[in-house]
């Protein structure tokens, strides 16, 4: 991947790096992304952002589109709970 993997674009505002900020996270993380996201292609977002912080948990949606919080709700709120109640 190209070191501008994991940047975003924030409205009206320079593409930001989040990297250095990934490696300070210190507490239990869960990241969850759709394989099928057409907009924020999973190895460039979710993948890289679960590589990069320390423990977290990665959670890939079979089929699952950019939309996943509203595709995907019912399934987003029950992991979410398991995870909060690990």
């Amino acid at each position: 991947m190209a070191p501008r993997t994991l940047t975003t674009r924030l409205p009206r505002s320079r593409p930001q790096d989040l990297r250095s900020d990934l490696r300070k996270f210190d507490v239990p993380t869960l990241v969850i992304h759709g394989d099928d996201d057409q907009v924020v292609p999973i190895d460039a977002s979710g993948g890289a952002a679960a590589a990069l912080i320390k423990g977290a948990k990665l959670m890939v949606y079979k089929g699952g589109p950019h939309g996943i919080t509203d595709t995907h709700k019912d399934q987003l709120n029950q992991d979410l709970l398991k995870f909060l109640g690990e």
